[in-house]
C-alpha cells in the first residue's frame, strides 16, 4: 500500500518554534498552500479547541457532524479525522497545540483531567456555554491572543501554556457542572491505559486476553474496569475502537478494502466483512459511500 492517510502534523506557520499556535476561524478557510482541504476529512497528530464566537455551522468529527453557534466550543484529539464545514456567517477561534506542549508540565493527575476534555470515549466533544461562562472564556483566549501576537517574548510560551492550562480546567468544570465528564472514577486510570493501548495496538492484537496480559490484570478485572467507566464490556470496548480506525481507513484513504482488512489485522477478507458488517450493519463498501 503505498499512498498514505492524510495525516496533518503540527506545523506553526507563524512560530515555527513554538508547539502552540492560535488562528481566527475564518482564515482556515481562505488558506493556500495546503496539500489537503480543511473541508475534506483528515486525521490530526496535535488537539484542537475551536471556540466559537459567533455566527453557526457545522463541524465533523470522526462520523458525527456537529451544529454549533454562539458560545460553542468543539474538542478534537490527536488522531481523530475531522472537517471543517465552510460557513460566511461564522467566526471564532482556533487553537491548536500538541500533547508535550501542555502535558509535560504537568503532574500525572492534572494531566489525566487535562485530557479527559478530549476524550470522546468518556464525554462528547462538544460545550455549550451559558453567558457567564461564554465571557469568562472569551477573556482567557484574548489574553492568550495578546501574548502569542503582541508581547511574543521569552516568556510567553510559560505564560500562554499556563493561561492554556487554565481555559482547559474551566471547561472542564464546564462539563463536569453539566454531567458530561467521569471524575473520582474508580479504574478511570486503568481504563485510559486500556484505552491508550488498545488505539496503539488494535491490528495487532486483537483478543481481550492479550490486553489484559499487558496491564497486569486479569480480564474479569479488565471487563470490571470498562463496565465501571463506559459500561461495556472489555471486548465491546475493544471491538468499539477497532472498528473506529477501520472506518476512519475507509474514509481517509483509497485503499481497497483488502488491502484495509489486511492492515486492520485480518487474514481473510471474508472475516473482516463479516467483522465490519456485525459491528456496522453495513459492507465496507456501503459505509464508504456515505461520506463521498
Amino acid at each position: 500500500m503505498e499512498e498514505k492517510p492524510i495525516h496533518i502534523k503540527f506545523h506553526n506557520r507563524q512560530n515555527p518554534q513554538s508547539t502552540f499556535d492560535i488562528i481566527d476561524l475564518d482564515s482556515v478557510f481562505r488558506m493556500k498552500g495546503l496539500n489537503h482541504s480543511p473541508m475534506n476529512l483528515h486525521l490530526v497528530e496535535f488537539y484542537l479547541l475551536l471556540f466559537i464566537e459567533e455566527g453557526e455551522g457545522q463541524h465533523t468529527i470522526d462520523f458525527t457532524t456537529y451544529d454549533y453557534h454562539k458560545g460553542a466550543l468543539l474538542t478534537i484529539r490527536k488522531d481523530q479525522i475531522h472537517k471543517f464545514h465552510r460557513s460566511d456567517t461564522v467566526k471564532g477561534k482556533l487553537l491548536l497545540f500538541t500533547d508535550a506542549f501542555l502535558v509535560s508540565y504537568l503532574e500525572k493527575l492534572e494531566a489525566i483531567k487535562s485530557l479527559q476534555l478530549f476524550n470522546e470515549i468518556i464525554g462528547v466533544p462538544k460545550i455549550q456555554l451559558g453567558e457567564q461562562e461564554f465571557e469568562e472564556v472569551s477573556q482567557l483566549i484574548y489574553r492568550i491572543w495578546t501574548e502569542y501576537f503582541d508581547s511574543n517574548d521569552d516568556y510567553s510560551q510559560g505564560i500562554i501554556r499556563s493561561e492554556l492550562h487554565i481555559l482547559i480546567a474551566k471547561l472542564y468544570r464546564v462539563k463536569s457542572n453539566q454531567n458530561q465528564v467521569i471524575h473520582n472514577r474508580k479504574y478511570l486510570s486503568e481504563f485510559i491505559a486500556y484505552q491508550n493501548l488498545i488505539e496503539q495496538h488494535a491490528s495487532q492484537l486483537t483478543r481481550v486476553k492479550d490486553y489484559a496480559d499487558r496491564l497486569g490484570m486479569s480480564t474479569k478485572t479488565l471487563n470490571t474496569v470498562t463496565q465501571s467507566i463506559v459500561h461495556k464490556s472489555a471486548k465491546a470496548f475493544l471491538d468499539e475502537i477497532r472498528t473506529k480506525q477501520i472506518k476512519r481507513l475507509l474514509i481517509n484513504t483509497s485503499h481497497s478494502v483488502k488491502e484495509i482488512a489486511f492492515a486492520s489485522g485480518f487474514e481473510e477478507t471474508t472475516n473482516f466483512y463479516k467483522y465490519f458488517k456485525r459491528q456496522v450493519q453495513k459492507t465496507p463498501e456501503q459505509f464508504r459511500v456515505t461520506f463521498l
